[in-house]
């Protein structure tokens, strides 16, 4: 009995560290597809960026380390720089300047306002006289 129990554990140990390897296989190729999700978020419009630095997270937890791990965390901090300077302005860069209260008297119906002119105040001289 004592040579086939000397026999079974080396046997076992083989079996259990190819599981162990297979599992890291199939974790490292999960941490792949996960930084590959986040570098297309990023790509995005209006990438989520909570997500995209999950799955980097999951990707240098899985013990990755490429240069696609080292391109996505760029991406992120350059978004998030970006995202700072760009909110809450127009187009070409200026803020929009608050719209004038408008006066209730000036908006009778069936009325135009009247310019003003610099000459309102002066009467007119008739032609002639």
């Amino acid at each position: 009995m004592p040579i086939e129990a000397a026999l079974v554990k080396p046997v076992v140990d083989a079996l259990l560290a190819l599981f162990r390897r297979g599992e890291t296989l199939h974790l490292k190729h999960d941490a792949e597809a996960a930084l590959r999700e986040a570098i297309r978020e990023l790509l995005l419009a209006n990438p989520d960026e909570n997500k995209a630095e999950a799955r980097i997270a999951i990707a240098r937890a899985a013990g990755i380390l490429s240069e696609d791990v080292v391109l996505a965390e760029d991406m992120l901090k350059k978004h998030r720089a970006t995202k700072g300077r760009t909110t809450g302005k127009a187009a070409t860069g200026r803020k929009r300047k608050p719209a004038a209260p408008a006066k209730a008297a000036d908006k009778t119906p069936g009325k135009a306002a009247k310019p003003a002119t610099k000459t309102a105040g002066k009467a007119k001289k008739k032609p002639g006289a």
